[in-house]
């Protein structure tokens, strides 16, 4: 099938080579005409395993391209895929007038024919109609041009005809790739039979996990319904799984006031079918572009229809104060953090990705400058890339060693897996006292105590 997608960022280029991948032939758009450079040279500007690989291989197979071009994007596309950001704005609310832009853009330059315009966004309820319009009044006016630039005289209607859906995206960042094609459920929301059925179409190959890890696996189920819940599922499967770590997390400072150890309590409640053992991992809170931004777009919808999230809010407060706890932990330990010296072990929000939005760390660089200490960091990826993400307030090191030398202090931040293998024994010889805070009870106490490491984990 041809496909055009539009936004090249986490979801936009990862689904865009993913379907191509899979035999579709796709276009993907964007407006940044260096980013669109370097995509051609078959060059990812996103870290994600496996994604260049498969990027390549699609360039070289001839069924991917790259273009700032939205007019021979949506020319070429029957199914139009809108991937842009929708950030949060400061009242919690999403921005969408990235997607009014897309929107509005590909009503201009729809001519003749059929298209199922997809939302793959995260947008806010009831966007589907909202985009629905929009591409209606880009319609509008590009038929108000062509009768302008006819003198007047009247032109021809424009034939075209869409159908708008919801696919909301379930990516994890850093294993976006094996999500696309290992999907626990594919959404579909529409009114319309046509569009589903071309939809259903443009996924048979991973509904039957053909390219899945498991092919016995039985089918992966489709959901079908109306937009609405369709945008609202994404919300809710987010908004869940912030509360569930949050919920965890205030179980661990409840279980570090009574003496009980929050990793054999989340053991104990995992195993219960009615709760599971995923995402009860305590620790220093959940960060990222999707949660906060999720979480929070939620809570604003509530308002706006008259309904307090107290829930919601609640998770929300408990995981802005989880990201201090670091910091509370290392006052215990160094007691005045004035003139000390703390290592962050990682900086990106979670491991295997490059993003460091609303990473728990950028909170703790804030606190710990603000309290007169010196921060120095390492992370595997930024470290290696030389990307600094804007960062101030911290000194990038270039390897784990040359972060120990010097410190009062060393915090676990993102349970990145070759944190597991350093060598422990030389940074503590390199440090000016061994004390490690492990916000994210990921590494082996009894091994760095016996090193001489003070371990001090979250809620044990």
């Amino acid at each position: 099938m041809r496909v055009c997608v539009i936004g090249t960022g986490y979801v936009g280029l990862v689904t865009g080579v993913c379907l191509a991948h899979i035999g579709h032939n796709v276009i993907c758009v964007d407006n940044n005409e260096e980013k669109v450079k370097l995509m051609k040279s078959g060059q990812s500007p996103i870290f994600e395993p496996g994604l260049s690989e498969l990027m390549q291989s699609s360039i070289q197979a001839g069924r991917i391209e790259f273009t700032t071009d939205l007019a021979a994007g949506v020319d070429h596309g029957e199914i139009l895929f809108i991937a842009v950001g929708t950030p949060p704005l400061p009242t919690g609310e999403s921005d969408t007038r990235y997607v009014e832009a897309v929107a509005r853009g590909i009503g201009a330059n729809l001519h003749k024919g059929y298209k199922v315009i997809v939302n793959k966004s995260t947008v806010p309820i009831g966007s589907g109609d909202w985009v629905r319009m929009i591409v209606l009044d880009g319609m509008a006016e590009r038929q108000k041009s062509l009768v302008g630039a006819g003198g007047g005289s009247e032109a021809p209607a424009i034939e075209a005809q869409f159908d708008v859906v919801s696919n909301p995206e379930f990516l994890r960042e850093g294993s976006a790739v094996y999500d696309t094609f290992n999907p626990d459920r594919i959404v579909l929301g529409s009114n319309s039979s046509r569009a589903i059925a071309l939809m259903q179409e443009l996924y048979t190959p991973i509904v039957e996990r053909q390219y899945a890890e498991e092919k016995a696996l039985p089918p992966v189920p489709v959901v079908v319904t109306d937009l609405s819940s369709a945008e609202m599922i994404k919300y809710a499967a987010n908004a869940f799984l912030a509360t569930k770590i949050s919920f965890i997390n205030e179980v661990a400072n409840i279980c570090d006031r009574v003496g009980a150890d929050v990793t054999q309590v989340a053991k104990g409640i995992g195993l219960d079918s009615r709760i599971g053992n995923k995402f009860l991992q305590a620790g220093i809170g959940w960060g990222g572009s999707c949660f906060p931004k999720d979480v929070s777009a939620l809570v604003h919808t509530a308002d706006d229809y008259g309904y307090e999230a107290q829930l919601l809010k609640a998770a929300v407060s408990v995981n802005q104060r989880q990201r201090l706890i670091a910091v509370e932990k290392l006052q215990q330990v160094l007691k005045i953090l004035k003139g000390k010296t703390v290592g962050l072990l990682g900086l990106t929000f979670k491991p295997d990705t490059d993003d460091m939005r609303d990473a728990p760390a950028l909170i703790l660089i804030e606190s710990l400058n603000r309290l007169g200490a010196r921060v120095k960091a390492y992370d595997p990826l930024v470290s290696q890339t030389g990307l600094r993400h804007g960062l101030t307030g911290v000194h990038v090191e270039t390897d784990p060693d040359r972060l120990a030398d010097g410190c009062d202090a060393l915090v676990l931040v993102t349970d990145w897996a070759q944190f597991k293998t350093l060598d422990y024994a030389k940074m503590a010889r390199l440090m000016n006292s061994p004390v490690i805070i492990d916000g994210r009870n990921f590494l082996d106490r009894q091994a760095l105590e016996e090193l001489g490491f003070q371990y001090v984990g979250i809620g044990h």
